[in-house]
């Protein structure tokens, strides 16, 4: 069991966890995951919550491959009025916010968010940690190479899995620089891989157990799926489910997701799959 910190609440992983994906941004690479208006995004939380979310993971700035990066007073813009009016709704809820900038971080954090989905894991801004420590908050740290407008370029190297836990390895040395132990790992599926690099990370996900943080997958929808099949995004969940199977039957933590009801399904089918 791993035991995170999340604020003033209580963040524990001894099985399975279902992160469901709220999008404040107009152009995220999935139509459906998209809200204009605090009523619709709190309408799609108490559905995901019903489904079986843990974690609800609001972002405000799109990372999908060509988007515009429009900086943190936007993103805080976006966010706040939505994170206050979830918190009101929902209390007990943990509240994810997807961002690598510092500011964000903190004001989503006095705002009512209790983890900081970071995926740049500090290598954009570093002080994104000392907010995180400061509130005793939660993090989530992913494998990024290259800079803002760099992401999803793709580096020359022979084994993604050494290369990540070499990675990692870094990361926890920086951490716990700021007393940020405890977190959680994300190999950055679709960020900067090829597509044989986004399936040998749901093949050899148990290989990352060597870092003994949980490890969350965010293979849900992307392309290397549906491109894979010749198909749109909007008719990937049923890849989404296979890559998700395999992930978790080789030991995922935490699966972000778009689409909740199905992957909770898998979780509760994976005691009589092993």
């Amino acid at each position: 069991m791993f035991k995170i910190p999340a604020k003033d609440l209580e963040w524990q992983i001894d099985i399975p966890q279902v992160m469901g994906i709220l999008n404040l941004t107009p152009d995220s690479f999935y139509e459906a995951s998209r809200h204009a208006n605090i009523d619709s995004a709190l309408a799609q939380i108490h559905l995901f919550i019903k489904e079986g979310a843990s974690i609800i993971d609001i972002g405000a700035q799109s990372t999908r491959p060509g988007a515009n990066m429009e900086g943190a007073e936007i993103e805080i813009k976006r966010l706040i009025p939505y994170i206050k009016a979830i918190h009101q709704a929902f209390p007990k809820q943990l509240i994810s916010v997807d961002t690598f900038y510092a500011k964000v971080a903190e004001e989503a954090i006095n705002a009512g968010a209790h983890i900081i989905n970071d995926i740049s894991c500090a290598s954009i801004d570093e002080n994104i940690l000392a907010v995180v420590a400061k509130y005793n908050a939660g993090y989530i740290g992913m494998h990024l190479t290259g800079g803002i407008d760099s992401m999803h370029k793709v580096e020359p190297r022979e084994n993604i899995i050494e290369t990540l836990i070499s990675y990692f390895e870094g990361k926890k040395k920086l951490l716990s620089k700021y007393g940020i132990e405890n977190w959680v790992i994300d190999p950055g599926f679709g960020f900067g891989k090829t597509v044989e690099e986004n399936f040998t990370i749901v093949k050899k996900i148990n290989e990352l157990k060597i870092l003994e943080l949980p490890v969350l997958l965010g293979a849900s929808r992307k392309s290397s799926l549906y491109k894979t099949l010749d198909i749109e995004s909007k008719d990937a969940l049923n890849a989404t489910t296979v890559a998700n199977t395999v992930a978790l039957l080789n030991g995922a933590n935490i699966l972000r997701v778009h689409d909740v009801k199905e992957a909770a399904e898998i979780i509760q089918l994976l005691p009589y799959l092993k």
